[in-house]
């Protein structure tokens, strides 16, 4: 495993499927940990026995079920808070939480909700500000490189949604929950042939790839120079988009619309 470290807050990322990231955190020196989206129970319990680490509770950000799939056995002999969407989607949820909402874990790391709907209509994302360098736990909305595909929600949803994680700081850390990141990257380099951060990040994420090291976390900062989903107000993303779809697109809405169709056939 590899794992990330900060003064306050110690970051695991459990493999989990083909291509999951399921997120184990806790702060060091504290035996007791925290799970994001546990999709599968068994690689988790593995992880808390590997590291001598207890479940104290469990976040989702939605209710697909490779994030949601360990719960029921993660909490069949543990009484512990599950934190998610409310509204139903997610039955196992014990605490429902919706946009503004903020939750102190039982070791003290303070995280904010923020409703970021386009994948899901349930999706939230888990911003921690006390972190030493801030911490963002987004799901399947925003991707190292990419964005989540819209299985229920709009184009405007999506956009205002990647707007809200814009306006987080630029060195905030983004753990998503799939290894896309190469064929995100290799898409991005299709849209803007010309932004050279994107090249090279992508020979970055290629190294790590070939000595198998996951690419997440990311930053804020990072997406916002390399990937096309939050750059949709930039004229050579525009100009791109509408080169494709072959028609004027009259707003960045409307440019991530086409992005997305576009990358979910590229």
């Amino acid at each position: 495993m590899t794992e990330t470290t900060a003064e306050d807050i110690r970051i695991i990322p459990v493999p989990a499927f083909r291509d999951n990231y399921l997120w184990l955190f806790h702060r060091p020196g504290d035996e007791r940990a925290w799970v994001v989206d546990p999709g599968d129970a068994a690689p988790i319990e593995a992880a808390l026995s590997a590291e001598g680490l207890s479940l104290a509770g469990i976040l989702v950000t939605h209710h697909h079920a490779d994030h949601t799939g360990g719960i029921g056995q993660l909490i069949a002999e543990r009484d512990i808070p599950v934190y998610g969407p409310g509204g139903g989607s997610v039955p196992l949820v014990n605490r429902p939480v919706s946009e503004g909402d903020t939750v102190e874990l039982d070791n003290g790391l303070v995280f904010s909700v923020i409703a970021v709907p386009g994948h899901t209509l349930d999706h939230i994302a888990w911003f921690c500000q006390s972190a030493e360098a801030p911490v963002l736990f987004c799901g399947d909305t925003l991707f190292a490189g990419g964005c989540g595909r819209l299985f229920e929600g709009s184009a405007a949803q999506m956009y205002d949604s990647l707007g809200k994680l814009s306006a987080l700081p630029d060195r905030t850390r983004v753990y998503c929950a799939h290894e896309y990141t190469l064929a995100n990257l290799a898409f991005a380099r299709a849209v803007e042939a010309d932004n050279s951060a994107i090249q090279e990040r992508l020979t970055r994420e290629q190294e790590k790839r070939a000595r198998e090291l996951p690419t997440v976390p990311s930053t804020i900062g990072l997406e916002k120079s390399t990937n096309p989903f939050m750059r949709c107000t930039e004229d050579d993303v525009r100009a791109a988009a509408e080169a494709h779809c072959g028609r004027s697109l009259d707003s960045p809405q409307a440019v991530l619309g086409a992005v997305r169709e576009w990358k979910d056939n590229f």
